[in-house]
């Protein structure tokens, strides 16, 4: 005899046609809710194990109403620059939710348009949701909030209401900072990215600390914001210099990558004429020549703590904010 052909079933629809039956018949099945006769119900249920139709995930949806879905809320601008962090903590979400049975959804969002974001909840695609980056006055979390959603937020926000979790960025900036003034560097100049994240505020006084606590001073004009381009890194660059930079601070790899290209256009020797360092690491700088200093933060990590902790809420239980401890400095070439 030739064996039979394995189906598979991915819906209600699916089931209710082999059956012959509604799909309220199947629902009401799977559920236990409703009112049916205990002989359809063990008919339904005996034919999803017999003909292996992946009764858990179907099962389990349905009876408690879940998607087995999670939300990964992204800002536009991810595909136009900063990817290191971003797709290091979308490893770790997307493995953890695996490991737990869930998928991962994602929703490009920006300040002007959440529109992908409120289908998935609207359409109720999703179970909860991670917001991968906080801005003051965020239209994301200002949506959730008002549909009470379950969600958490990776990185810092002073809203004590919310459920986050975050990198030590504050002090790690500082301490590469402090670290760099005890090197003899006096002329730091920060290339900052835009204002209203939290991380470019976190990363700032960090930076302005680590200068306060070594009495070295530190004036506005070392400390340029709203880099997010190559024109915006050529006009803060070009500042640096001007002003005696011995050092450029940078935010994140992304700006340090386009800082890189605009010193090599004006033949600026690293380190010999400037040192330069980055407080996120990748691998485009670690293979630059000279390879730069930079922190290293396990993003991965951050990211499948995010999903445990969303997963915790989801199931009843009341996490709290976290800042995961640890970072690494990697002092490389880029620094004399």
């Amino acid at each position: 005899m030739a064996k039979q052909e394995e189906r598979h079933i991915d819906t209600i629809d699916d089931i209710a046609r082999e059956l012959g039956v509604s799909k309220t018949t199947v629902s009401r099945a799977i559920s236990g809710k409703g009112r049916l006769s205990t002989a359809t119900r063990a008919k339904v249920l005996a034919y999803i194990e017999a003909h292996n139709y992946r009764p858990n995930a179907v099962a389990k949806s349905l009876a408690k109403s879940k998607t087995y879905n999670l939300g990964l809320v992204l800002p536009v601008e991810l595909m136009e620059g900063e990817t290191a962090f971003s797709q290091a903590c979308m490893s770790g979400i997307c493995e953890e939710a695996s490991a737990r049975d869930y998928d991962v959804v994602l929703s490009m969002v920006s300040d002007q348009d959440t529109v992908q974001m409120e289908r998935l909840i609207n359409k109720r695609k999703v179970d909860g949701l991670i917001v991968s980056r906080s801005t003051v006055a965020s239209p994301v979390v200002d949506l959730l909030k008002a549909r009470e959603f379950p969600f958490i937020t990776v990185g810092y926000t002073p809203d004590l209401t919310l459920l986050t979790v975050d990198n030590e960025n504050r002090k790690a900036c500082q301490d590469i900072t402090r670290q760099l003034l005890d090197r003899g560097k006096r002329r730091l100049m920060l290339l900052g990215g835009e204002e209203n994240h939290y991380i470019t505020q976190e990363r700032r006084m960090g930076f302005e600390e680590a200068h306060r606590q070594a009495g070295v001073p530190l004036s506005q004009a070392q400390m340029f914001h709203e880099i997010k381009d190559i024109e915006t890194t050529r006009q803060a660059v070009d500042a640096a210099l001007e002003q005696g930079a011995d050092c450029l601070v940078c935010m994140d790899d992304f700006i340090c990558y386009l800082a890189l290209i605009l010193l090599r256009e004006r033949q600026v020797s690293i380190p010999e004429d400037v040192s330069i360092v980055s407080f996120y690491d990748s691998r485009r700088l670690e293979y630059n020549t000279p390879p730069i200093a930079s922190l290293w933060f396990d993003a991965k990590a951050l990211g499948k703590r995010a999903c445990q902790m969303l997963l915790a809420q989801l199931a009843g239980e009341d996490p709290q904010s976290e800042v995961l401890p640890g970072y690494e400095i990697r002092w490389r070439g880029s620094v004399r």
